[in-house]
């Protein structure tokens, strides 16, 4: 993006409106630290103006109550159109936030297209309506949407956040004020455009770009009934304590620190092969990375040898470059939170295998180098917390359940992997670890099936039925006998 970028209006209620402050968000590119894009700050009275939007147009029943035939029609022509836009997206975002653009356009903008496509297949399937029988007499059990959703995303996966939480929102008849993170505001944009286009009536969706004390306003606003927030653990815990004053329900996706469990009968290249991209993926900034590498200490040398040369071998550059793998941190405070952690890693005694600093040759930019830590113990800051960067730790373990009780000594439970060479074996420890998502040779996260942490990395479920569920109350309608 060499032009500057920028928009005066908001868009709320599904038009174009003239913000109720002056204050402006400069979106500043973490490859040049040159700003990019100026967008509004929303305040608290644009939040006042959204909710009422969407409290009005649920109200009224346009969308709500409307033929889920019409909500698929519509939802149909967003997911269309982000696949159709798909290029555009990915560099948008790529220029906010660092991503490489090469696999960008896979884990920004078609990801984000994908998450559509599954909610509509999950949508036309879903039994909104069942009749059951009862103690009593016979039922009708109804799925009816919950209301105002305030859906909060981050910064490192904005579209792909944001589709997590408005395809079944949407889909379920709720009505949506988003709010996006202000460093990736411009994408968002793009978004109000196509759900333009797509037909969406007026007031159901607003997106606002804010800064966490606004963000705070809207998810403590009496007028929301449902919470969907992706970020940190701290703030989730914050979001939580702040729904409570209105009981609003709440879904909560937040932080990990996920294990890949390497097995001593692994194919070490087929390990390392589908390791590395979801180790250092999003720059490491991204909440599922697999960021504790498990080695049998049989095999550790090797491993660590081979981890090396992998990482070693990531280019790193502009993220618009087609050959960069690894760009640049979202903000200067990431780039100093990583380097931080792998002067504290030194510290505690582990070994910098690779990496460990400011790539050299990047005058500009807010860069960190792929960096290996070995001899690490689980004990570790390091090892325990999550640094959402490109840090990783290579851990030994002695045994097979020695692995599984690393893997489990964690405050997080997102995601995780075992790689062996007998599948059912890897089954069983995908069955011992303590995560709400595990893969077994591979790593992935399957839209039509539940997401979502134990332990601090959540509360609720996103994709498939269950995280369409989220979006739907229960009501139970008692019927006369013979009914």
């Amino acid at each position: 993006m060499s032009d500057l970028v920028e928009h005066g209006k908001l868009y709320i209620g599904g038009e174009w409106a003239d913000p109720a402050g002056r204050d402006t968000i400069e979106v500043v590119s973490p490859h040049t630290e040159q700003v990019i894009g100026r967008v509004p700050h929303a305040s608290r009275a644009d939040v006042d103006r959204a909710v009422a939007a969407a409290r009005t147009s649920f109200a009224s029943g346009v969308w709500a109550n409307a033929p889920l035939a019409d909500r698929i029609a519509v939802v149909t022509r967003i997911k269309d159109a982000f696949a159709a836009r798909s290029e555009e997206i990915a560099k948008v975002i790529s220029a906010e936030n660092g991503t490489p653009f090469t696999s960008g356009v896979m884990v920004q903008s078609l990801a984000a297209m994908l998450v559509w496509d599954a909610a509509l297949t999950v949508a036309r399937d879903f039994p909104f309506e069942e009749r059951r029988g009862g103690v009593l007499g016979p039922l009708l059990v109804r799925r009816e949407p919950v209301g105002v959703v305030a859906a909060v995303v981050p910064w490192n996966v904005p579209q792909f956040t944001a589709a997590a939480k408005l395809a079944p929102a949407l889909l379920a008849g709720c009505s949506v004020v988003l709010k996006v993170s202000p460093e990736t505001p411009l994408d968002a944009y793009l978004l109000a455009e196509i759900a333009t286009e797509a037909g969406l009536p007026a007031g159901v969706l607003s997106i606002l770009p804010a800064d966490r004390e606004v963000s705070e306003y809207l998810v403590g606003h009496p007028g929301v009934d449902k919470v969907s927030f992706t970020g940190s653990v701290a703030a989730g815990k914050r979001v939580m304590e702040v729904a409570a004053r209105n009981l609003s329900r709440v879904t909560l996706e937040l932080g990990g620190k996920s294990a890949a469990v390497i097995l001593p009968d692994a194919d070490l290249d087929a390990a390392v092969a589908g390791i590395v991209p979801f180790a250092w993926m999003i720059n490491g900034q991204a909440c599922v990375a697999q960021t504790r590498i498990l080695a049998p200490r049989s095999h550790y040398d090797e491993i660590a040898e081979r981890f090396t040369a992998a990482a070693s071998a990531l280019t790193v550059g502009d993220p618009l470059d087609p050959a960069t793998e690894i760009g640049p941190l979202v903000a200067r405070r990431q780039q100093q939170r990583s380097l931080d952690y792998i002067a504290l890693g030194q510290q505690e005694g582990a070994k910098v295998l690779t990496g460990g600093g400011r790539p050299k040759g990047q005058a500009t930019g807010w860069y960190v180098e792929p960096t290996l830590f070995g001899e690490v113990a689980n004990s570790m800051r390091i090892a325990r917390e999550e640094i959402f960067g490109p840090v990783i730790c290579l851990l030994p373990y002695d045994d097979e359940a020695e692995a599984v009780r690393i893997a489990n000594d964690s405050d997080y439970g997102l995601s995780g992997s075992v790689w062996t060479a007998d599948v059912d074996h890897g089954i069983e420890i995908a069955r011992q670890v303590r995560t709400g998502t595990y893969s077994v040779n591979t790593f992935s996260i399957d839209m039509l099936g539940p997401f979502g942490g134990y332990k601090n990395s959540g509360i609720g479920r996103e994709f498939g039925p269950e995280g369409f569920g989220e979006y739907l109350e229960h009501k139970m309608i008692h019927l006369p006998a013979g009914a």
